[in-house]
């Protein structure tokens, strides 16, 4: 009976209910729309926020470049915290990062503990290994396609508008530009030292076929975190919320709504999983 109350509930789930805040920060090349196969079900759990921290093209980097200024972590730490800080003002939040994003959830949470409740970190770059950036010579060669190759270990989840919004950025200077600057001025930035100081729940979660992040040396990174829990994905590449959208999207409810979670929970607990709603 209990279990077939809560799968009622995740199916039918109140009208009215406070949910907890979920933030996504995506990775160096992904934009925030990279979240599209995870957005509609999280929002079923969460009350879900995507700020655009890397709008190449945007105002904000453009002026920041015309200043000669520098595009650092701590700038878009620093971003991060503006907008939680006016738009969003409700903390504790979750954060659930990809490739660079993870760089600044780490530092943001390290920063700001108070601010910060639990956290995912998805083929999190930064970890100290050598990454690879096969986009930087995919975007001097105007070659979108070899993003596709280097990210996905299966080719066949891409779909036909992420290949057309790739070569749409690759046509534009300004998008060109505020990535390289970006690259340029995050590449070396490593968070591998910071983990040791995360006191709150942190997943890990690798792809075994990861060509740009050494998923061997992010299964030791993981063992540095206080309260870290690692999962390694086999037949999958460095976008897991994309390739196996059914499983990480459950999984990171899972782990950010259970009161004892774990990175590899049974298939009931998937599946009948609960929004946590606050208290009015």
């Amino acid at each position: 009976m209990a279990n077939w109350k809560k799968w009622f509930e995740r199916v039918r789930p109140r009208k009215y209910a406070r949910k907890r805040h979920l933030i996504l920060l995506n990775g160096l090349a992904e934009q925030n729309e990279s979240w599209y196969r995870n957005i509609r079900y999280w929002s079923r759990f969460f009350e879900v926020h995507t700020p655009k921290l890397f709008a190449y093209e945007g105002e904000v980097l453009q002026r920041r470049i015309k200043e000669d200024k520098p595009i650092t972590i701590d700038f878009f730490v620093d971003q991060l915290y503006t907008y939680l800080d006016q738009f969003v003002q409700d903390p504790p939040y979750h954060l659930v990062s990809s490739s660079l994003g993870g760089k600044v959830a780490v530092e943001f949470a390290v920063k700001y503990p108070q601010l910060v409740d639990r956290i995912v970190l998805i083929c999190p770059s930064g970890m100290g290994d050598v990454e690879k950036l096969p986009i930087i010579e995919g975007v001097r060669r105007s070659d979108y396609e070899k993003i596709i190759d280097s990210v996905f270990y299966r080719k066949n989840v891409v779909e036909p508008d992420v290949l057309r919004y790739y070569k749409r950025c690759f046509e534009n200077r300004r998008w060109k530009l505020g990535l390289i600057r970006t690259v340029r001025g995050t590449n070396d930035h490593t968070v591998r030292s910071k983990l040791k100081h995360i006191t709150k729940e942190t997943l890990f979660i690798s792809g075994q076929n990861d060509q740009i992040v050494d998923s061997l040396e992010g299964n030791r990174a993981a063992a540095e975190l206080q309260n870290g829990h690692y999962l390694l994905l086999p037949n999958c590449g460095h976008a897991p919320q994309l390739e196996k959208p059914w499983l990480v999207n459950r999984l990171v409810v899972h782990f950010l709504t259970h009161s004892r979670p774990s990175s590899q929970p049974k298939f009931l607990q998937l599946v009948l999983n609960r929004p946590r709603r606050i208290r009015s």
